[in-house]
């Protein structure tokens, strides 16, 4: 489908949702990255009874062909549920799930203008005020995040992690290692030794982000302006998302400040303890950086496969792969300094 027809179809669908009497939609363009979802930004002027509404927006699209199973209607709900309770995050419009419109699932949103460039975060004087502010904000949303109450907002939906949320991740991602890697990795068969003998209780469940890092945050010289890809959410140790925070990955190089290049573990952990009222068990937070990077280890090996395989023809993907042997790296280095 070209970007023609693409904008007269998108046109009759806002139309049919106000309804609206007429709709121009302009700018139209492909936005980059989205390793796993088409995005694309657009301005939209809607008129009513003469009355005009014009909103920046996105529209977040599955591939046409994709292997990801993840739900564009779930993380529409969640999104809103977190924009309800003040979490920072793109207003959410509308959904459809009608292949006839698009060809595939997708959802419009509010556009939130800013960067979300980490090296650019880390490196350019515009952000220097920004890399102050960040880790404390971080760990403030965070917390506002984990307030979210999934009942509450009827996201029965979400997957639940039984009685120990870590030992149902670590299960889940090694069955996916297993499937997934074509040669041996022993630094991932340490970790998963290493993480079920250390598995932590969960001592409270609530909403899980799944992906909240340094590269999910739209961002400018005052500081955090929004979260972004929510896709992954679910119910679990909240920890889980501490120690995602923390992944090397996360840090494009400045490998001083753990916390996504910015801050110490230290004061992102009393930040977040004083808005949630919740203290962080620094054994757990332990944890679930070296699951995290394991995490990030499988799931490099994952992209690649998509390109290996010939389900995607991506260079993106296939250099993702090659990312596999820093995590292997740094999982050796996280284990001998929990161990020494």
């Amino acid at each position: 489908m070209d970007t023609k027809e693409m904008t007269q179809r998108l046109t009759d669908f806002i139309r049919e949702q106000g309804p609206f009497d007429k709709v121009t939609i302009e700018n139209f363009s492909k936005m980059p990255g989205g390793a796993s979802r088409e995005i694309y930004s657009f301005d939209c002027a809607m008129e009513r009874a003469g009355e005009v509404k014009r909103r920046a927006m996105v529209m977040r699209q599955d591939p046409g062909a994709h292997n990801i199973s993840s739900n564009r209607r779930d993380e529409f709900l969640v999104i809103r549920a977190a924009f309800e309770e003040h979490v920072p995050v793109p207003e959410v419009f509308w959904i459809s799930e009608d292949p006839a419109v698009l060809g595939s699932s997708f959802f419009i949103m509010e556009r939130v203008e800013g960067e979300t460039l980490a090296r650019r975060l880390l490196r350019d004087a515009a952000y220097a005020k920004a890399r102050e502010v960040m880790p404390a904000q971080l760990a403030d949303i965070l917390a506002r995040i984990h307030r979210v109450d999934p009942v509450a907002h009827k996201l029965d939906f979400l997957s639940e992690p039984g009685d120990n949320a870590a030992l149902t991740e670590v299960q889940r991602y090694e069955a996916n290692f297993r499937q997934l890697a074509l040669e041996p990795h022993p630094a991932f068969e340490l970790a998963f030794r290493w993480l079920l003998g250390r598995i932590p209780k969960t001592p409270r469940k609530t909403l899980v982000h799944g992906d909240y890092r340094i590269g999910n945050v739209i961002f400018g010289p005052e500081g955090v302006r929004s979260i972004l890809d929510w896709e992954l959410a679910h119910v679990g140790d909240p920890m889980e998302d501490v120690g995602w925070m923390c992944v090397r990955a996360w840090r494009f190089g400045n490998d001083r400040m753990p916390v996504g290049g910015l801050g110490t573990r230290e004061d992102f952990f009393n930040v977040y303890e004083r808005a949630s009222g919740v203290p962080v068990d620094p054994e757990a937070a332990r944890f679930w950086e070296v699951f995290g990077n394991l995490r990030w280890g499988i799931i490099t090996i994952s992209q690649a496969r998509r390109h290996m395989d010939k389900f995607v023809n991506s260079v993106e993907l296939a250099s993702i792969g090659r990312r596999t042997a820093e995590t292997e790296l740094e999982l050796l280095n996280l284990i001998q300094i929990a161990t020494s």
